[in-house]
Formats: structure tokens, C-alpha cells, sequence
């Protein structure tokens, strides 16, 4: 009998996402965190990136070497770009994405979405209407300590959860600000305290712990004026560098956080997760804590402190070792989670949707502040 050839079953071989960045100087954030991460990943590959002008897309070209344009339109326009990277000031980002959902390409706006509610809202409709696969830049959920930190949570390491209390430093918003920080300074621009690292850390504090019910808020203009370095000259300030928040979770637990603007002497970042059974505790020198190098700790029963809690291989080994300990390392991370979405058609990273929710909790924290009265979150 003759004997029939083993077939094997066909492999699914993903082709690679094509990526535009609008904001890839070869000096800028993108520089530091998207482009090593779109390296290093098999699911992406760099197509393009665009600058505001000439010399630095020239500079862009010679140094990743792919397409380099000094303007949007024609990055979004490329053909191998799927999905575009919008990596530049927030009152850039109505825009460049509204030109990008337009084409029909897969958006990844940085965090904040949009320069205000009005158009965050505006972005998500547009996403929704083009049906389009949006990421927004919240990727402090992703360091192995938060998720780590989630799961003994989920798992009951401290118990009932009773409070939690979150103390921050912004590390930009002091005394004094470089050139291109500046606009930084002024709350009409939408890069402020409030809606850029408290929100960073209120991101992981959500998904560790679920969402807001209602909140209090006051928002203080502590330093009303900063000097430019280089030049001497003063700017005034009009976004709120004192940002204090208290609320009260789904779960009924208390939540107080509290951010500043510069850097302090004692603790730049310090959370605590308090339980009838526990606690947690989650640390870092660098109050940005969606790019710091965090410490966890745990104590429980009758533990009298907290001792080291250091994330198993499995938290830490989703990006290759090189971008371990970066400052683009949880970007990466999201990158990984998003090729896992585009593979297996699923939505797990936060997208406009989410973003868009999370302008609405900045607009409950704005209006509690103006008003004096606890906001209920929706």
C-alpha cells in the first residue's frame, strides 16, 4: 500500500504592522521609547516618520533609515504605513488624528487624547464612525510591579481593600522650565500636572484597584511664575501645579492621591494599597511612574513591615532584555500587548474609548475643584 505524504498544517505567518510616527525626531520622547520598541518587536516595523521641518526629518531619514517627511499629510499618505504613531504636542493631536481615522489608518495617540473633553469626545466618535482600531500611550498599567500588584490584590493578598493613598512629583512644573517645556506651563494647552502624570498614575491605580465613584478635588497655582533656563526670562503659570484628589472607589474603598509640579527632596512617588489582611507598596525615586523604575513591597498577618516583592521572570520577560530597566520599556510592553491584540483579534489595550473615559474623570476632578462639591464619576 503505498504510503501517503504527511501533510503538515499550514503555519499563520502575521504579516509585520507598518508604522508612521508623527514626532520622530531623532531627539523627542518617540526617540526614546517608540522607535527602540518598534525595533526590537517582530509584530511592527518602522515605515515612516515626520518632523516639523526639513533638517530634523533629514536627521530622521539618515539616522532610521526609512521615509522622513516635514509633515503629517504625507506620512499618513504612505502606503506601508498602517498605523500611525501621533507623538507631538496635544494641541496638535485633534488634527493629525482626525487626518489619520480619515484614511483610514490605525491610530496610537499619546496620552493626553485631545486638549480637553470637547475633543476627546470628538476623536472617539470619529473612531467609532470609522470603525478603526485605536491605542492610546497609558502604559503604566504595564510595569511587572502593577500587574504584579494586581494580582495579589485579585488573589487577596491584603484583604478587603479599605484605602489607598498615592503622593507624586511631576518632575517638569518647577521653578524652573527648559525652552520646550514651556507651553507645558499653561493650562490652555492641555500638558499640565493634572492631566499628564496624575493621570499616568491614576491609570494604574484604576486597574489595579477599579474605577472612581465620586471625587473632591482642589487644584492650587502654587508657583505662578517659572524662569526659562538659558534665557532667565519668567513666564506666568496658569496650570495648576498642586493637584490633591480624594474619592471613593467602586468598591468602597477611600482613595487619596496627590501630585505636585517640580521634584521634592523626600518622596518623587509613593503608593500604598491598604487591607483588613495587608498591604502593598509601590515606590520609585522618579515621580512619572509611567516610565520610573518601581520597587513593590508587601507585608501581611502578622508581618511588622513591608519586605522587597520582586515580579517573577513571567511579569518581566514579554520584551527582550536590551529594553528592560529604559525609560521606553512599559511602551514597549504596550507594543507587545497590541501585537498580541492585532494576532489574535482581541481588545485588551487601552483605546479612545478608554481615554475617553478617562478625560471624563478629569473633567469630574476640574469641575469638583471649581465648584467645591464631590463630582459622581460616569
Amino acid at each position: 500500500m503505498e504510503r501517503m505524504p504527511k501533510i503538515e498544517p499550514e503555519r499563520i505567518i502575521m504579516k509585520a504592522t507598518g508604522v508612521g510616527v508623527v514626532g520622530g525626531s531623532t531627539s523627542g520622547w518617540a526617540s526614546m521609547s517608540h522607535l527602540p520598541a518598534l525595533a526590537a518587536s517582530p509584530d511592527f516595523e518602522l515605515r515612516a516618520v515626520s518632523t516639523s521641518r526639513p533638517s530634523s526629518a533629514q536627521s530622521a531619514a539618515v539616522q532610521y533609515g526609512v521615509a522622513a517627511y516635514d509633515n503629517h499629510q504625507e506620512l499618513i499618505a504612505h502606503p506601508g504605513v498602517d498605523m500611525v504613531v501621533v507623538s507631538v504636542k496635544v494641541t496638535e493631536h485633534l488634527d493629525i488624528v482626525t487626518a489619520a481615522l480619515a484614511a483610514g489608518k490605525t491610530v496610537y495617540s499619546e496620552w493626553p487624547l485631545a486638549n480637553g473633553l470637547a475633543h476627546a469626545e470628538k476623536l472617539a466618535e470619529l473612531a467609532r464612525a470609522a470603525s478603526a482600531r485605536t491605542v492610546v500611550g497609558l502604559q503604566g498599567r504595564y510595569a511587572p510591579e502593577v500587574r504584579l500588584a494586581r494580582d495579589l490584590v485579585r488573589d487577596g493578598y491584603v484583604g478587603k481593600v479599605l484605602g489607598t493613598t498615592m503622593t507624586g512629583s511631576g518632575m517638569a512644573w518647577g521653578a524652573e522650565a527648559a525652552e520646550s517645556q514651556v507651553y507645558w506651563y499653561d493650562n490652555a494647552n492641555g500638558a499640565t500636572p493634572l492631566t499628564s502624570p496624575t493621570l499616568h498614575a491614576l491609570d494604574p491605580l484604576h486597574f489595579v484597584l477599579g474605577e472612581f465613584d465620586t471625587v473632591a478635588a482642589n487644584l492650587v497655582v502654587g508657583r505662578t511664575t517659572a524662569t526659562v533656563a538659558g534665557s532667565g526670562r519668567t513666564v506666568p503659570v496658569t496650570a495648576a501645579d498642586q493637584v490633591a484628589v480624594i474619592g471613593t472607589l467602586h468598591s468602597g474603598a477611600a482613595a487619596s492621591v496627590f501630585y505636585r509640579g517640580g521634584a521634592s527632596r523626600g518622596d518623587n512617588f509613593r503608593w500604598e494599597i491598604n487591607g483588613s489582611e495587608g498591604d502593598l507598596v509601590l515606590t520609585s525615586a522618579w515621580g512619572n511612574m509611567q516610565v520610573a523604575q518601581l520597587d513593590l513591597a508587601g507585608g501581611r498577618g502578622k508581618d511588622s513591615t513591608v519586605e522587597p516583592l520582586k515580579p517573577p521572570a513571567s511579569y518581566t520577560d514579554d520584551i527582550p532584555a536590551e529594553l528592560r530597566g529604559t525609560v521606553g520599556a512599559n511602551v514597549a510592553r504596550l507594543y507587545a500587548a497590541l501585537g498580541k491584540d492585532l494576532a489574535e483579534s482581541t481588545y485588551t489595550v487601552p483605546d479612545f474609548e478608554h481615554a475617553l473615559a478617562r478625560h471624563r474623570l478629569i473633567d469630574a476632578i476640574e469641575r469638583a475643584a471649581a465648584t467645591g462639591n464631590t463630582q459622581t464619576v460616569h
